[in-house]
């Protein structure tokens, strides 16, 4: 099982669960980041309030949407830049659309007023984008949406059914599924196979179905913690991230359980100590890191011990799939010596090449994948890049 390296850590200041990559051409350099707290209606606001989604009433749920934009060219250790943030009800879930609509690009949002939220990205002269409102849709009463997709999305619920329907006669539902245990928290599509979907449950398992056939589960995996968010990796279909609330989030390979039923592998795993991991997203960058002098091994955490990279720029080597005369990327770095590959080990931090490849899988032939987390109590937004494919 391999780990995956952490790049850089953001102080979200209040408790934050939902994280998304822009899907856009163009536009795959914005990472949109919600929040979620809770506070009692005689406590000043700010992030000493209490937080968790189990708190009852009466609270005044606070929240306040991120958006970052990753700095490709950025050789420090912070390649993530913030460049809005407006306060808002306490955000459950939300979805950047995968189309542009009126050329424009949409961000769903469901918050804790009971509303569903649609946002437009605009350009901006100080910051370059900003998330502006543009609709909103207000749910019937005592009504709380906990989770938003755009068009191919599918229905699960707290009373642990796994239900499919079709849009044709909303009034009735084709499938009804008890093979969860608990509540359902997260279904996903296979953006990849026509008939591949995956779901994740507070039973603490994810299971891999094949929609022509629901009576049973392709797979099912254990994962030692509440399924929250999962999501497929833009490029290689077989990947499946996975935020596990307390056991923290998991890579899963799923080949084997596509093709041989079997349960799936999992790649990765990361705990994050007095947190609960509630948000997890891929990048749909192409992350190509380059290869710094050597240095000490990568750090499981940056701070004060990641090594120092002052000076980078002049010890960066080139990107994993170029070399000096036909790199594609225009680096114009020089490989790295046998001098220095024996010496020691290299820091692969956020200073990187990164580029916008197509919808096309076959450009996708980067070993390397950037991923976002949030996570609840420690009010932290994580950068991770991940070796492996």
């Amino acid at each position: 099982m391999t780990g995956a390296c952490a790049l850089q850590t953001v102080d979200t200041e209040l408790t934050a669960d939902a994280v998304e990559w822009c899907p856009l051409r163009g536009l795959r350099h914005l990472l949109a980041c919600g929040t979620y707290q809770l506070r009692r209606a005689d406590e000043p606001a700010g992030p000493q309030s209490e937080g968790g989604m189990e708190v009852e009433e009466p609270q005044i749920r606070l929240g306040r949407l991120f958006l970052y934009s990753f700095n490709e060219n950025n050789n420090s250790t912070h390649p993530l830049v913030e460049v809005q943030r407006k306060d808002t009800s306490a955000i459950l879930d939300m979805k950047w659309c995968h189309i542009p609509v009126a050329g424009h690009a949409l961000l769903g949002l469901a918050d804790a007023s009971g509303s569903i939220q649609l946002l437009r990205l605009a350009e901006s002269e100080k910051s370059g984008h900003m998330l502006e409102p543009l609709s909103s849709l207000a749910l019937e009463q005592q009504c709380l949406a906990l989770s938003l997709d755009w068009s191919t999305g599918k229905t699960g619920g707290d009373d642990g059914l796994l239900r499919g329907w079709d849009t044709r006669a909303p009034g009735r539902f084709l499938f009804t599924s008890k093979r969860h245990s608990m509540g359902v928290c997260s279904i996903q599509s296979s953006p990849h196979q026509e008939h591949v979907l995956a779901t994740g449950s507070y039973d603490e398992h994810i299971l891999l179905w094949d929609t022509r056939n629901m009576k049973q589960p392709l797979a099912d995996t254990p994962v030692q913690g509440g399924v929250w968010r999962i999501k497929w990796h833009p490029f290689h279909h077989h990947l499946l991230l996975a935020a596990c609330m307390h056991s923290g989030f998991k890579i899963l390979n799923c080949q084997k359980a596509m093709e041989e039923k079997q349960e799936a592998t999992i790649l990765a795993s990361h705990t994050l100590p007095n947190s609960l991991v509630y948000g997890v997203d891929w990048s749909w960058l192409l992350f190509h890191p380059l290869q710094l002098a050597p240095s000490r091994p990568c750090p499981s955490n940056l701070g004060a011990e990641t090594a120092d990279l002052k000076g980078a720029s002049e010890l960066l080597g080139p990107c994993r799939e170029c070399t000096e005369d036909n790199c594609g990327e225009g680096c114009g770095a020089k490989p790295l010596t046998e001098d220095m590959r024996k010496n020691g080990t290299w820091l692969q931090a956020a200073a990187a090449a990164t580029r916008d490849c197509g919808l096309s899988p076959e450009a996708a032939d980067s070993a390397f994948s950037l991923l976002a987390t949030c996570s609840f109590y420690d009010h932290a937004l994580h950068l991770w890049e991940w070796e492996g494919n």
